[in-house]
């Protein structure tokens, strides 16, 4: 007869300590009401037995962001302390991500106590926010599939993350806010102003904006620049809010806005043109196509400056949580790879500009707006995408801080044309 334990949270820890190896890092406390692990600092709240059924078919990452998710896990305190708590223990005993069979192996307590539970059994469906692609990677059904899991949540939802600008990007800092007082819109205009810039835009330059977003850099280059802009988007939801916004502007003159894929982009020349934290999401093996259009797309002597994220490691995507969630077939690499890339498509690089601290001061700005507002965030969305989000913002915040991932602008030229000495503005 099996025999559940009378201190749930007391069991876990004994059964886990093989597995890492030691106490429990952070306070634990179980459905039954018990606890265990430290008193100070963040406490895990078991809130059901099926957050350790997630957990033992996808031990780590993926199953504990499941569990989150759907609330059958919780955290009681800051959230972002209990994943730093979380990763320098596992550092400091030096474990790695644990799998299955690891568990079976070390953790056999951990199994009969998930009997006695029952929570034994088939592995339970993915949370219904988990994204669900079909088709070949970065077709271009499958890469419109990925961009609408992540874009098309609804421009309201947006609206109660970003900036007015709609600037989904890393903004460009005086410095610290913190120190300096600087508002996070204004830090997003700055940024839009040095890529506009760079790039040389002037009265009546034709430019063209790649993955365009919510239309910050289409819209600012021709208020600000007076050119003449093509913004390329294949989220449908992102091409309604621009055109609206083009509308009140009165910029139907110097702004058109397609629901195109980039490599349907045949127009050219331009020039200059941008492409802002959007090379992430085309691809390893596509990344030379990517480079191949922007390079014909503008006239010989044009400019092209890519803004994009950085990343070394085994999970070019992000991570399972990420991969899974929020951004499905990204893909990031080392900036030297990237420029590297850029190069071998027949660009000249003349600057890179790191930008990694500029990010950990947007992410906290955006996570303010995000906590803010996060009553009307549930009310929009529901509950498990509001937690999907807080969990990408916190952990997204402290890969950019601790330099696990970067962000630089890629300046480059297509070769030919009068040479000009404006591009290492700054």
């Amino acid at each position: 007869m099996r025999t559940i334990p009378p201190a749930i949270a007391t069991a876990i820890a004994d059964a886990l300590a093989p597995v890492l190896r030691g106490p429990l890092p952070v306070g634990v406390h179980a459905w039954d009401g018990s606890s265990e692990g430290p008193e100070e600092g963040p406490v895990l709240v078991l809130r059901s037995p099926q957050a350790l059924r997630r957990l033992l078919w996808s031990p780590g990452e993926l199953g504990a962001a499941q569990a989150y998710v759907t609330g059958e896990l919780d955290v009681e305190g800051d959230i972002g302390e209990a994943l730093d708590i979380a990763r320098a223990t596992l550092a400091q005993r030096g474990i790695s991500g644990p799998s299955v069979g690891s568990l079976v192996r070390t953790a056999p307590r951990l199994l009969a106590l998930a009997r006695d539970l029952s929570v034994l059994g088939g592995p339970l469906e993915p949370p219904a926010s988990q994204a669900r692609l079909r088709g070949r990677l970065h077709s271009v059904g499958r890469d419109r599939s990925a961009i609408s899991h992540h874009y098309d949540l609804s421009n309201a939802f947006y609206e109660l993350l970003l900036d007015p600008h709609m600037a989904y990007s890393s903004a460009w800092w005086s410095g610290d806010p913190s120190q300096t007082g600087q508002s996070h819109e204004s830090a997003q205009a700055a940024k839009l102003d040095l890529v506009c810039r760079k790039i040389g835009l002037r009265e009546g330059s034709r430019f063209l904006d790649v993955g365009c977003g919510w239309g910050s850099l289409s819209l600012y280059a021709a208020e600000h620049f007076g050119a003449k802009v093509t913004g390329v988007t294949i989220a449908a939801e992102q091409k309604k809010f621009i055109d609206e916004r083009v509308r009140e502007r009165g910029l139907e003159d110097r702004v058109e806005i397609r629901l195109q894929d980039y490599r349907e982009v045949t127009d050219g020349p331009y020039d200059a043109a941008a492409s802002i934290e959007m090379g992430e999401h085309v691809g390893q093996g596509n990344y030379p196509t990517y480079v191949s259009v922007l390079r014909e797309a503008v006239k010989p002597g044009g400019y092209v400056l890519i803004q994009q994220m950085s990343r070394r490691g085994r999970h070019p995507g992000g991570g399972p949580f990420i991969e899974s969630f929020i951004a499905p077939d990204m893909h990031m690499r080392p900036v030297g790879e990237t420029v590297e890339l850029i190069e071998a498509g027949g660009l000249e690089v003349r600057d890179v500009h790191a930008m990694r601290e500029h990010y950990v001061w947007t992410v906290d700005a955006w996570l303010e707006t995000f906590e803010k507002n996060w009553a009307a965030v549930v009310d929009l969305v529901g509950e498990e995408v509001a937690r999907v989000w807080r969990l990408y913002l916190v952990g997204g915040g402290q890969a950019f801080r601790d330099g696990r991932m970067g962000v630089d602008q890629i300046l480059s030229r297509r070769p030919g044309g009068a040479p000009v000495a404006h591009d290492t503005v700054r």
